[in-house]
Formats: C-alpha cells, sequence, structure tokens
C-alpha cells in the first residue's frame, strides 16, 4: 500500500533569506492577483517567487539562485517531520491540527493507494507540470487523511512561524513509526488533486526513481482539530427552483438553505445525493465562499440571484465517496487551515 520515506528537505536558511514570516504563504491556488502582489513584496525569497512565478523559467532561475547563494540549503540527512496547525476556523473556535511529512510514492488511483474525491481541470495540472519540468522541484506538498491516530513529539520545535493567524510547528522525527503506521492504509487526498495528477503525469514523462516521490502531509482523522467547513455557493443566475421548505428538519437527503432578496427556504435533493450536487443541479455555475454572510450580501448587494448555503460534509462522507470510486464536485470541502508554503521544498535529484 502507501509507500512513504523520509526525505532531505531544501529549507530556508533565515540568517540569509531573513525572517521565515516574510517568505511563507498560502497555497498557490488560494492566492488571488492582489494577495499575490504582497507576497512578492514581502521579500524578493518569497515562495509565491517560486509558486507563482511570472513564468515557469523564472522560478527555475530564482530556485537555482537562491541555493547557490545559501538563502536555500539542503538538509544532511533524510528526515521525517511532525507538522502541528493552532488555529482559529471560520466557526471562531481554537483547534490544533497535527500530521507528519514524508514523501509519499506516488500511485495511480486505481492502485488504490491515494484515494481523489474531487473532480479537476486540465488548466490548472498544465501550468503545474510546466512549472515541475522547469524547476525539477516540488514546491509545495499535498494534504492527506489517514483513518487512524498517531502520536506526535514532545519539546521544542526546530520550526515556529506565524502566517494569517495559522501557527505552524516542526519537529524534526528520530524514528520512522508514522511512516510504518500508515504503510499498510489508503490515504485520502484532502486538497492537492490537481499537484498529485500532476506529480503522476511528471513520473511518467520522466521515467527517473526521483519523480516517483512527492512531499505530502499525512493528517490522522482521529484527533479533534481536523475540520471540514461548508463551502457555499453564490449564483448569478439559477435553473427555476421548486417550492422551497420552510424547515430544515426531516430525511437524511440533501439539503440547501437557498437565499434570495425576496426570502429563503430549504431545498431538497435526492437519496444519496450530495449537497454539492444538488446545488449543480439548479446552479451549474457559481462562486464560492466559506463565509455565510458574505454570500448572503453579495445577493443583498444584487451581485447575485441566489446563494445556498450548505453543511459541512463529514470526513465519513468523503471517505465513502471515494472508496466508491466517485468524486464530488469542486469545492466540495474546506479543510481548514491551508498548508503553508515555504516550509520546506523537494528537489528531485
Amino acid at each position: 500500500m502507501a509507500e512513504v520515506k523520509p526525505f532531505r528537505a531544501l529549507r530556508y536558511d533565515e540568517r540569509r533569506a531573513g525572517p521565515l514570516e516574510e517568505l511563507v504563504a498560502p497555497p498557490y491556488d488560494v492566492i488571488s492577483a492582489e494577495a499575490r502582489e504582497r507576497y512578492l513584496a514581502r521579500s524578493p525569497y518569497n515562495v509565491v517567487h517560486v509558486t507563482l512565478p511570472d513564468d515557469e523559467d523564472d522560478a527555475a532561475r530564482a530556485l537555482a539562485d537562491w541555493r547557490a547563494s545559501g538563502v536555500l540549503a539542503r538538509d544532511p540527512e533524510p528526515a521525517l517531520w511532525w507538522l502541528a496547525q493552532d488555529y482559529t476556523g471560520p466557526d471562531g473556535v481554537g483547534r490544533r491540527r497535527d500530521g507528519f511529512v514524508g514523501a509519499l510514492r506516488v500511485e495511480p488511483y486505481d492502485a488504490g493507494v491515494v484515494l481523489p474525491h474531487e473532480r479537476t481541470h486540465a488548466g490548472p495540472k498544465e501550468g503545474r507540470l510546466r512549472l515541475l519540468r522547469a524547476t525539477r522541484t516540488h514546491v509545495e506538498p499535498i494534504f492527506l487523511l489517514y483513518e487512524g491516530s498517531l502520536a506526535g513529539p514532545r519539546g521544542e520545535p526546530d520550526v515556529d512561524v506565524e502566517l494569517d493567524g495559522v501557527r505552524s510547528r516542526l519537529w524534526r522525527l528520530d524514528d520512522l513509526a508514522p511512516a510504518e503506521a500508515v504503510a499498510g492504509a489508503p490515504l485520502l487526498i484532502a486538497d492537492g488533486h490537481h499537484r498529485y495528477e500532476t506529480a503522476l503525469a511528471f513520473h511518467a514523462e520522466d521515467g527517473s526513481e526521483a519523480s516517483a516521490w512527492l512531499p505530502v502531509v499525512i493528517v490522522p482523522t482521529r484527533q479533534e482539530g481536523l475540520t471540514i467547513f461548508p463551502t457555499h455557493r453564490i449564483a448569478a443566475r439559477t435553473k427555476p427552483l421548486p417550492p422551497l421548505e420552510s424547515s430544515s428538519n426531516g430525511d437524511d437527503r440533501a439539503l440547501a438553505e437557498v437565499y434570495t432578496r425576496s426570502g429563503s427556504g430549504y431545498l431538497r435533493g435526492d437519496p444519496g445525493e450530495l449537497d454539492a450536487e444538488l446545488v449543480a443541479r439548479y446552479a451549474p455555475e457559481v462562486g464560492y465562499t466559506p463565509y455565510a454572510e458574505e454570500a448572503r450580501a453579495a445577493v443583498d448587494a444584487g451581485d447575485a440571484e441566489a446563494a445556498f448555503l450548505l453543511r459541512p460534509p463529514t470526513v465519513e462522507q468523503v471517505a465513502a465517496v471515494a472508496r466508491a470510486g466517485r468524486t464530488m464536485p469542486q469545492k466540495s470541502t474546506f479543510f481548514y487551515p491551508k498548508l503553508t508554503s515555504g516550509l520546506f521544498f523537494l528537489p528531485l535529484e
């Protein structure tokens, strides 16, 4: 099943690069154009210079220059790492989410080692593949779930950095216990479907042993800090809606609260249907937000015809979809917080 091993991380040397707070950023796919400019301006070495470059050759040159000048330095020995993220969710509750970092051997989905739950699009994968070809470096990890529990280390961390209210701490591990624990289990992609499929495509064309490995953060599901929040839908136009119900009480069918300028009510779906699938039947083109008040405000401002407010799916629902070989509509899950980019890189050497 899953094969996970320690790796020699490429990491920032703060003596040359400056404070880590100025170097890290969110994952590439959640950064707006405005936010990208802010991160680029924080430091000439900010990770966004390589995760969202003007072009792929710029990223390759930046990585080569940073390594040559000592801004980035390769760890002398392979290691696994433990990652703890302390955060306050959109619900206002403070939590801590734990997992470990390693290199995963990529396998096609039909091998049953890594399970997807969301559909992907060609455009993002083409861009990530061009970047991987140019840099021969994985510049961001993906986020996987392991159905079980794991014990983390104690003591002072090796890395401690805060980004946008999320505190990330890393401990270098002295043993392989976490990797051995997940070796017999399938792993579910929480975040990073496009990057995983990009890694598969690159390995298929490159053929090297180095290209068979991808940096991952594996998070055990049996912990209070693992949460999924809903991603609400904002629809500029909808298809004709059936009469809405006045109450959310009832059976276990799919459900969405519909908010319009003329009022609100509840839309029910078919047995076995997901909430996001229900919405897609009536509003195939939507915008997304994790904040219900933002979705309602778009309707109040006249920018949208309707907002569809969804319930968060459970980890069990997501896993069941994946095990059945099905996929969910895009943005069906909102795992919070996102992983922080810039804590480590994996060169393919």
